[in-house]
């Protein structure tokens, strides 16, 4: 691995390929370069590989020159060069960033899913490992039978802190409100060396499990540290604060081991949404409105910030 360069944490975002249109990745991946280039840590480069099937001949990056890669790819496949370069970047220590549908991608590659935990869809079935979710407050493991990944419609929901004391959870709340996105459920891996950070309650009536899913996780992979967020299906989900925080703070530690980062002063409560109105407008989509009122209220914090933001307290699903 090399040093970190002129005091930056050197950052590979790769992307390339979703699992349909209703992933935009190239605007995500614009959202996600702009709240890591924010902080001043990152230098991030973005690079897009080839989708699955196509010409890798020239695709040839150079892992070991970053500290840490975010990826925003969901393909079936890989190379066997490219996945065995991956695979000794992150078991030789580098940091792995996986987001949202990242979790979906190469079912049949045992090393990533060991490195993601678990992960949905792909024609994923209890053979891809037992169902994870909290239960009477651990984490417990479910064998029954059936497909992997699902969720409902896309509205707010609570995350509940589960270890309070890791780099990237500490000063956070014990109870926060997301924006509108996608609840990942029944989600299904080996689960080895994961620790659960936070979960969200799967609510029946959104076509939900009833269980308390894992939302964020971190995982080791030989000696490289992964950082896994099931959040951020669009740039709407990716600008709540609660989003853009702990994904920064989760690269940060995915490369380092530490987090430096502040909690913000505008991040989210138990009750109320919080979110940034530049990175949500970066979605060409966003000036056509919301799809059901949002009752917009001044911020709880005592200082304004900027740039804008809205706290919005969350509609009962």
């Amino acid at each position: 691995m090399v040093p970190i360069h002129g005091g930056m944490i050197r950052v590979l975002l790769l992307d390339g390929q979703s699992g349909g249109p209703y992933h935009n990745w190239k605007l995500t991946t614009q959202v996600m370069k702009a709240e890591l280039d924010e902080t001043g840590l990152f230098e991030v480069t973005v690079m897009t590989a080839p989708a699955s099937g196509g010409d890798f001949s020239d695709f040839k990056p150079k892992l070991s020159h970053y500290q840490v890669i975010v990826l925003n790819y969901d393909g079936p496949s890989w190379p066997e060069a490219l996945r065995s370069d991956f695979e000794k970047f992150v078991s030789s220590g580098g940091g792995l960033v996986v987001v949202h549908a990242t979790d979906n991608a190469f079912p049949d590659w045992p090393a990533f899913n060991l490195m993601t935990g678990i992960g949905g869809w792909r024609n994923r079935t209890e053979a891809a490992g037992p169902l994870w979710y909290f239960k009477d407050g651990k984490l417990v493991s479910d064998p029954s039978p059936g497909k992997a990944g699902s969720h409902g419609a896309r509205l707010p929901f609570q995350v509940v802190t589960r270890e309070a004391d890791h780099p990237i959870m500490k000063g956070l709340p014990a109870a926060w409100m997301h924006a509108p996105d996608e609840l990942y459920a029944t989600l299904r891996g080996p689960g080895k060396n994961m620790t659960v950070l936070a979960t969200a309650h799967s609510d029946p009536k959104n076509k939900g499990t009833d269980h308390d899913e894992p939302m964020l996780m971190v995982l080791s992979y030989g000696s490289g540290r992964v950082f896994h967020t099931t959040l951020g299906h669009d740039a709407a989900a990716m600008s709540c604060i609660g989003f853009m925080t702990t994904f920064q703070r989760g690269v940060e530690w995915a490369a380092t081991g530490k987090v430096t980062q502040k909690v913000p002063t505008t991040f989210p409560t138990a009750n109320d949404v919080s979110f940034r109105v530049d990175l949500a407008a970066m979605d060409p989509a966003y000036l056509n409105g919301a799809s059901s009122p949002v009752i917009v209220q001044p911020s709880r914090q005592a200082s304004p910030v900027h740039p804008p933001m809205h706290t919005a307290t969350a509609p009962k699903p």
